[in-house]
Protein backbone atom coordinates (compact mmCIF):
# COMPACT_ATOMS: atom_id res chain seq x y z
CA UNK A 1 0.00 0.00 0.00
CA UNK A 2 0.89 3.74 -0.13
CA UNK A 3 3.43 5.37 2.59
CA UNK A 4 3.27 9.45 1.30
CA UNK A 5 2.82 8.11 -2.03
CA UNK A 6 5.12 5.69 -2.37
CA UNK A 7 4.26 2.03 -2.39
CA UNK A 8 5.34 -0.34 0.39
CA UNK A 9 5.08 -3.74 1.36
CA UNK A 10 5.37 -4.67 5.25
CA UNK A 11 8.07 -6.79 4.92
CA UNK A 12 10.71 -7.93 2.07
CA UNK A 13 14.43 -9.31 1.62
CA UNK A 14 17.25 -6.20 1.47
CA UNK A 15 19.67 -8.70 -0.63
CA UNK A 16 20.52 -11.99 0.95
CA UNK A 17 21.78 -11.27 4.51
CA UNK A 18 19.04 -8.20 5.51
CA UNK A 19 15.42 -8.85 5.67
CA UNK A 20 14.08 -5.68 5.93
CA UNK A 21 10.32 -4.48 8.09
CA UNK A 22 8.04 -1.83 8.44
CA UNK A 23 8.83 -1.15 12.18
CA UNK A 24 5.55 -0.58 13.91
CA UNK A 25 5.91 0.07 17.33
CA UNK A 26 7.08 3.70 16.18
CA UNK A 27 4.25 4.90 14.19
CA UNK A 28 2.09 6.61 13.43
CA UNK A 29 4.47 9.33 15.16
CA UNK A 30 7.48 8.27 12.84
CA UNK A 31 7.86 6.10 9.60
CA UNK A 32 10.70 3.76 9.86
CA UNK A 33 12.69 0.73 8.26
CA UNK A 34 14.21 -2.20 10.49
CA UNK A 35 16.74 -4.59 9.23
CA UNK A 36 16.75 -8.04 11.08
CA UNK A 37 19.82 -10.37 10.36
CA UNK A 38 19.31 -13.49 12.40
CA UNK A 39 16.64 -15.37 13.84
CA UNK A 40 16.83 -14.20 16.96
CA UNK A 41 16.26 -10.62 16.06
CA UNK A 42 13.21 -12.00 13.80
CA UNK A 43 11.91 -13.33 16.51
CA UNK A 44 12.41 -10.64 19.33
CA UNK A 45 10.27 -8.05 16.40
CA UNK A 46 7.66 -10.44 16.49
CA UNK A 47 7.86 -10.42 20.45
CA UNK A 48 8.08 -6.87 20.56
CA UNK A 49 5.64 -5.96 18.12
CA UNK A 50 7.80 -4.67 15.72
CA UNK A 51 5.72 -6.37 13.63
CA UNK A 52 2.49 -7.75 13.72
CA UNK A 53 -0.60 -9.36 12.16
CA UNK A 54 -1.62 -13.16 12.17
CA UNK A 55 -0.18 -12.43 8.05
CA UNK A 56 2.67 -10.61 8.49
CA UNK A 57 3.58 -12.84 11.71
CA UNK A 58 3.52 -16.08 9.80
CA UNK A 59 5.61 -14.77 6.84
CA UNK A 60 7.72 -13.39 9.52
CA UNK A 61 8.72 -16.98 10.60
CA UNK A 62 9.15 -17.60 7.27
CA UNK A 63 12.48 -15.16 6.96
CA UNK A 64 13.13 -16.02 10.55
CA UNK A 65 13.58 -19.74 8.93
CA UNK A 66 15.41 -18.58 6.07
CA UNK A 67 17.79 -16.35 8.37
CA UNK A 68 18.73 -19.38 10.16
CA UNK A 69 19.25 -21.64 7.50
CA UNK A 70 22.03 -19.31 6.24
CA UNK A 71 23.57 -19.56 9.78
CA UNK A 72 23.18 -23.58 10.11
CA UNK A 73 23.21 -24.54 5.97
CA UNK A 74 26.51 -25.95 6.24
CA UNK A 75 26.29 -27.80 9.63
CA UNK A 76 26.67 -31.44 10.36
CA UNK A 77 23.50 -31.07 12.73
CA UNK A 78 21.62 -28.93 10.42
CA UNK A 79 18.39 -30.45 11.08
CA UNK A 80 18.23 -30.00 15.37
CA UNK A 81 19.37 -26.53 14.99
CA UNK A 82 16.68 -25.97 12.55
CA UNK A 83 14.10 -27.15 14.96
CA UNK A 84 15.49 -25.32 17.39
CA UNK A 85 15.31 -22.01 15.71
CA UNK A 86 11.99 -23.01 14.48
CA UNK A 87 10.91 -23.86 18.18
CA UNK A 88 12.13 -20.70 19.04
CA UNK A 89 10.09 -18.93 16.51
CA UNK A 90 6.89 -20.74 17.47
CA UNK A 91 6.99 -19.84 21.25
CA UNK A 92 6.92 -15.73 20.22
CA UNK A 93 3.24 -15.62 19.77
CA UNK A 94 1.28 -18.79 20.50
CA UNK A 95 -2.09 -18.05 19.75
CA UNK A 96 -1.51 -17.05 15.76
CA UNK A 97 -1.64 -20.38 13.52
CA UNK A 98 -0.20 -18.94 10.92
CA UNK A 99 3.71 -18.56 12.29
CA UNK A 100 3.43 -22.37 13.16
CA UNK A 101 1.84 -22.79 9.72
CA UNK A 102 4.49 -20.84 7.71
CA UNK A 103 7.67 -23.11 9.86
CA UNK A 104 6.11 -26.27 9.34
CA UNK A 105 6.05 -25.01 5.58
CA UNK A 106 9.27 -24.07 5.68
CA UNK A 107 10.64 -27.04 7.52
CA UNK A 108 8.77 -29.14 4.97
CA UNK A 109 10.42 -28.09 1.71
CA UNK A 110 14.27 -28.18 3.70
CA UNK A 111 13.22 -31.67 4.26
CA UNK A 112 15.90 -33.85 2.53
CA UNK A 113 17.24 -30.73 0.68
CA UNK A 114 21.13 -31.11 0.54
CA UNK A 115 23.14 -28.56 1.68
CA UNK A 116 24.42 -27.28 -1.51
CA UNK A 117 20.51 -25.69 -1.98
CA UNK A 118 19.56 -25.23 1.45
CA UNK A 119 19.42 -21.94 1.47
CA UNK A 120 18.31 -20.81 -2.23
CA UNK A 121 15.18 -23.49 -1.23
CA UNK A 122 14.46 -21.54 1.78
CA UNK A 123 14.81 -18.12 0.30
CA UNK A 124 12.47 -19.47 -2.43
CA UNK A 125 9.94 -20.62 -0.10
CA UNK A 126 9.76 -17.44 1.76
CA UNK A 127 9.42 -15.24 -0.52
CA UNK A 128 6.13 -17.26 -1.90
CA UNK A 129 4.54 -17.32 1.36
CA UNK A 130 5.33 -13.38 1.03
CA UNK A 131 3.61 -13.29 -1.83
CA UNK A 132 0.83 -15.72 -1.57
CA UNK A 133 0.03 -13.55 1.51
CA UNK A 134 -0.25 -10.33 -0.57
CA UNK A 135 -2.65 -12.06 -3.44
CA UNK A 136 -4.81 -13.90 -1.03
CA UNK A 137 -5.33 -10.46 0.71
CA UNK A 138 -6.28 -9.01 -2.96
CA UNK A 139 -8.61 -11.36 -3.39
CA UNK A 140 -10.32 -11.36 -0.66
CA UNK A 141 -10.87 -7.34 -0.97
CA UNK A 142 -12.45 -8.33 -3.79
CA UNK A 143 -14.86 -11.27 -2.01
CA UNK A 144 -15.54 -8.28 0.45
CA UNK A 145 -15.99 -5.47 -2.29
CA UNK A 146 -19.23 -7.48 -3.22
CA UNK A 147 -20.91 -7.17 -0.17
CA UNK A 148 -20.23 -3.23 0.61
CA UNK A 149 -21.29 -2.54 -3.10
CA UNK A 150 -24.73 -4.71 -2.26
CA UNK A 151 -24.76 -2.02 0.62
CA UNK A 152 -24.19 0.80 -1.44
CA UNK A 153 -27.07 -0.02 -3.61
CA UNK A 154 -29.31 -0.15 -0.90
CA UNK A 155 -27.93 2.84 0.04
CA UNK A 156 -28.47 5.39 -2.90
CA UNK A 157 -25.29 7.09 -2.65
CA UNK A 158 -24.74 7.50 1.13
CA UNK A 159 -21.63 6.26 2.37
CA UNK A 160 -21.42 2.84 3.68
CA UNK A 161 -20.57 2.74 7.13
CA UNK A 162 -17.89 -0.10 8.20
CA UNK A 163 -16.54 -0.67 11.76
CA UNK A 164 -13.37 -2.65 12.34
CA UNK A 165 -11.60 -3.47 15.20
CA UNK A 166 -7.78 -3.64 16.03
CA UNK A 167 -5.51 -3.50 12.97
CA UNK A 168 -6.01 -5.89 10.14
CA UNK A 169 -5.19 -3.74 7.20
CA UNK A 170 -2.19 -4.16 4.93
CA UNK A 171 0.40 -3.82 8.00
CA UNK A 172 -0.82 -6.71 9.35
CA UNK A 173 -0.02 -8.98 6.45
CA UNK A 174 2.24 -7.84 3.36
CA UNK A 175 -0.12 -5.72 1.66
CA UNK A 176 -3.70 -5.00 1.18
CA UNK A 177 -4.43 -6.80 4.49
CA UNK A 178 -7.91 -8.40 5.40
CA UNK A 179 -10.77 -6.79 7.60
CA UNK A 180 -9.82 -3.36 5.45
CA UNK A 181 -9.03 -5.45 2.30
CA UNK A 182 -12.68 -4.87 1.19
CA UNK A 183 -12.66 -1.15 2.40
CA UNK A 184 -9.46 -0.36 0.01
CA UNK A 185 -11.06 -2.78 -2.79
CA UNK A 186 -14.40 -0.19 -2.13
CA UNK A 187 -12.53 3.00 -2.00
CA UNK A 188 -10.62 1.87 -5.25
CA UNK A 189 -13.62 1.12 -7.44
CA UNK A 190 -14.89 4.45 -6.09
CA UNK A 191 -17.91 3.20 -3.35
CA UNK A 192 -18.51 6.23 -1.15
CA UNK A 193 -17.84 4.53 2.45
CA UNK A 194 -16.32 5.52 5.80
CA UNK A 195 -14.75 3.59 8.44
CA UNK A 196 -15.34 3.45 12.51
CA UNK A 197 -12.07 2.41 13.92
CA UNK A 198 -12.05 1.50 17.27
CA UNK A 199 -8.99 2.22 19.06
CA UNK A 200 -8.22 -0.67 20.51
CA UNK A 201 -6.75 -1.04 23.54
CA UNK A 202 -4.74 -1.24 25.51
CA UNK A 203 -1.51 -1.09 22.83
CA UNK A 204 -3.65 1.00 20.48
CA UNK A 205 -3.13 -0.62 17.30
CA UNK A 206 -6.75 0.65 15.53
CA UNK A 207 -5.40 4.29 16.94
CA UNK A 208 -1.98 4.24 16.27
CA UNK A 209 -1.93 1.74 12.85
CA UNK A 210 -5.61 1.68 11.50
CA UNK A 211 -5.99 4.92 11.77
CA UNK A 212 -2.74 5.71 10.36
CA UNK A 213 -3.26 3.38 7.44
CA UNK A 214 -6.38 4.70 6.12
CA UNK A 215 -5.32 8.21 6.37
CA UNK A 216 -2.42 7.39 4.14
CA UNK A 217 -4.81 5.74 1.51
CA UNK A 218 -7.10 8.45 2.09
CA UNK A 219 -9.97 6.54 2.98
CA UNK A 220 -12.39 8.57 5.60
CA UNK A 221 -12.30 7.36 8.88
CA UNK A 222 -13.24 8.02 12.49
CA UNK A 223 -11.60 7.02 15.80
CA UNK A 224 -13.75 6.01 18.24
CA UNK A 225 -13.19 4.30 21.92
CA UNK A 226 -13.96 0.88 22.10
CA UNK A 227 -16.52 0.82 23.85
CA UNK A 228 -18.32 2.97 21.45
CA UNK A 229 -19.57 -0.21 18.90
CA UNK A 230 -22.74 -0.74 20.45
CA UNK A 231 -24.34 2.70 20.55
CA UNK A 232 -23.25 3.25 17.15
CA UNK A 233 -25.02 0.15 16.06
CA UNK A 234 -28.24 0.84 18.36
CA UNK A 235 -28.56 4.23 16.10
CA UNK A 236 -27.94 2.67 12.71
CA UNK A 237 -24.91 4.29 12.19
CA UNK A 238 -23.09 0.89 11.13
CA UNK A 239 -23.83 -1.12 8.10
CA UNK A 240 -21.05 -3.69 8.26
CA UNK A 241 -18.18 -5.18 10.72
CA UNK A 242 -15.15 -6.31 9.09
CA UNK A 243 -12.37 -8.03 12.16
CA UNK A 244 -9.52 -10.04 11.08
CA UNK A 245 -8.55 -13.50 13.12
CA UNK A 246 -5.66 -15.17 14.31
CA UNK A 247 -6.90 -18.25 14.49
CA UNK A 248 -10.29 -19.58 13.36
CA UNK A 249 -11.74 -23.35 13.85
CA UNK A 250 -12.69 -26.03 11.60
CA UNK A 251 -16.73 -25.12 12.87
CA UNK A 252 -15.91 -21.42 12.46
CA UNK A 253 -15.30 -20.00 16.07
CA UNK A 254 -12.93 -16.59 15.59
CA UNK A 255 -10.08 -15.36 17.60
CA UNK A 256 -9.42 -12.09 17.49
CA UNK A 257 -8.13 -9.15 19.29
CA UNK A 258 -9.53 -9.27 22.82
CA UNK A 259 -12.77 -7.05 22.45
CA UNK A 260 -14.09 -8.61 19.34
CA UNK A 261 -16.45 -10.82 20.91
CA UNK A 262 -18.41 -8.33 22.69
CA UNK A 263 -18.79 -6.26 18.98
CA UNK A 264 -20.35 -9.44 17.46
CA UNK A 265 -22.55 -9.27 20.62
CA UNK A 266 -23.90 -5.90 19.79
CA UNK A 267 -23.76 -6.53 15.96
CA UNK A 268 -25.93 -9.76 16.27
CA UNK A 269 -28.17 -7.50 18.56
CA UNK A 270 -28.72 -4.87 16.26
CA UNK A 271 -28.93 -7.36 12.96
CA UNK A 272 -25.50 -5.72 11.66
CA UNK A 273 -23.48 -8.39 9.72
CA UNK A 274 -20.17 -9.68 11.31
CA UNK A 275 -17.62 -10.81 8.82
CA UNK A 276 -14.68 -12.55 9.75
CA UNK A 277 -12.17 -11.90 7.09
CA UNK A 278 -8.89 -14.02 6.56
CA UNK A 279 -6.47 -16.24 5.17
CA UNK A 280 -7.01 -20.26 4.69
CA UNK A 281 -3.70 -20.33 6.84
CA UNK A 282 -5.60 -18.68 9.23
CA UNK A 283 -8.09 -22.00 9.84
CA UNK A 284 -6.82 -24.57 12.33
CA UNK A 285 -8.68 -27.64 11.13
CA UNK A 286 -8.15 -29.27 14.10
CA UNK A 287 -9.49 -27.44 16.37
CA UNK A 288 -13.57 -27.57 16.80
CA UNK A 289 -14.46 -25.30 19.97
CA UNK A 290 -12.67 -21.91 19.66
CA UNK A 291 -13.78 -20.99 23.08
CA UNK A 292 -12.03 -24.19 25.16
CA UNK A 293 -9.13 -25.28 22.65
CA UNK A 294 -7.57 -22.00 21.94
CA UNK A 295 -4.73 -21.00 23.21
CA UNK A 296 -5.37 -17.59 24.01
CA UNK A 297 -1.61 -14.65 24.41
CA UNK A 298 -1.43 -13.19 27.98
CA UNK A 299 0.53 -10.50 27.96
CA UNK A 300 2.87 -7.89 29.96
CA UNK A 301 1.01 -6.49 32.33
CA UNK A 302 2.47 -3.03 31.33
CA UNK A 303 0.35 -2.78 28.24
CA UNK A 304 -2.54 -2.21 30.51
CA UNK A 305 -1.41 -0.03 33.25
CA UNK A 306 0.75 2.35 31.26
CA UNK A 307 -0.28 3.81 27.76
CA UNK A 308 2.34 5.60 25.26
CA UNK A 309 1.68 8.39 22.79
CA UNK A 310 3.13 11.55 21.30
CA UNK A 311 4.06 14.88 23.98
CA UNK A 312 2.85 17.64 21.98
CA UNK A 313 4.65 20.02 24.54
CA UNK A 314 8.11 18.15 24.44
CA UNK A 315 7.87 17.12 21.01
CA UNK A 316 8.51 13.28 22.00
CA UNK A 317 6.75 10.51 22.44
CA UNK A 318 6.21 9.16 26.22
CA UNK A 319 4.76 6.20 28.32
CA UNK A 320 2.94 7.17 31.40
CA UNK A 321 1.20 5.22 34.02
CA UNK A 322 -2.96 5.47 33.74
CA UNK A 323 -3.65 3.54 37.18
CA UNK A 324 -2.84 4.03 41.03
CA UNK A 325 0.99 2.84 41.68
CA UNK A 326 0.86 -0.90 42.33
CA UNK A 327 -2.22 -1.79 41.04
CA UNK A 328 -2.51 -5.45 39.67
CA UNK A 329 -3.64 -5.66 35.81
CA UNK A 330 -4.45 -8.63 33.83
CA UNK A 331 -3.55 -8.20 29.66
CA UNK A 332 -5.70 -11.11 27.46
CA UNK A 333 -4.47 -10.59 23.96
CA UNK A 334 -7.43 -12.37 22.13
CA UNK A 335 -10.95 -13.37 22.72
CA UNK A 336 -12.94 -15.84 20.51
CA UNK A 337 -16.09 -15.42 19.10
CA UNK A 338 -18.34 -18.46 18.64
CA UNK A 339 -19.65 -19.10 15.17
CA UNK A 340 -23.12 -18.61 15.99
CA UNK A 341 -22.00 -14.64 15.93
CA UNK A 342 -20.45 -14.53 12.98
CA UNK A 343 -22.51 -13.96 9.31
CA UNK A 344 -20.02 -15.44 7.07
CA UNK A 345 -16.28 -16.34 6.82
CA UNK A 346 -14.55 -14.62 3.89
CA UNK A 347 -11.31 -16.46 2.46
CA UNK A 348 -8.92 -16.13 -0.71
CA UNK A 349 -11.42 -18.16 -2.49
CA UNK A 350 -14.98 -16.90 -1.44
CA UNK A 351 -17.13 -16.18 1.26
CA UNK A 352 -18.72 -19.15 3.58
CA UNK A 353 -20.84 -19.89 6.42
CA UNK A 354 -19.15 -19.86 9.69
CA UNK A 355 -19.91 -23.65 10.05
CA UNK A 356 -17.84 -26.54 9.18
CA UNK A 357 -19.84 -27.55 6.25
CA UNK A 358 -19.16 -24.48 4.99
CA UNK A 359 -15.70 -24.22 5.50
CA UNK A 360 -15.40 -27.76 4.22
CA UNK A 361 -17.02 -26.91 1.28
CA UNK A 362 -15.12 -24.35 0.59
CA UNK A 363 -11.51 -25.64 1.19
CA UNK A 364 -12.03 -29.18 0.47
CA UNK A 365 -8.81 -29.88 -0.31
CA UNK A 366 -7.32 -28.51 2.88
CA UNK A 367 -9.92 -30.15 5.21
CA UNK A 368 -9.15 -33.43 3.87
CA UNK A 369 -5.47 -32.78 4.14
CA UNK A 370 -6.31 -32.30 7.79
CA UNK A 371 -8.34 -35.34 8.38
CA UNK A 372 -5.50 -37.08 6.91
CA UNK A 373 -3.30 -35.55 9.34
CA UNK A 374 -5.13 -36.04 12.22
CA UNK A 375 -7.32 -39.12 12.09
Amino acid sequence: MNVNGQHYRTIWPEGEAVVRIIDQCRLPHEFALMDLHTPEEMGDAIRRMNLRGAGLIGCAAAWGMYLGVRRHANDPDFEPRMHAVANDLMATRPTAVNLAWAVRRMQAALAECPASSRCAIAFQTAQEITDEDAEFSRRMGQHGLELLRDIARRKSGKPVQVLTHCNAGWLAFVDHGTALAPVYAGFDAGLPLHVWVDETRPRNQGAALTAWELGQHGVPHTLIPDNAGGHLMQHGMVDIVFVGSDRTTACGDVANKIGTYLKALAARDNQVPFYAVLPSSSIDWSLGDGVREIPIEQRDAEEVRRVTGWDDSAHRLATVRICPDGTPAANFGFDVTPARLVTGIITERGIAPATREGLRNLHPDLAQESNAQNP
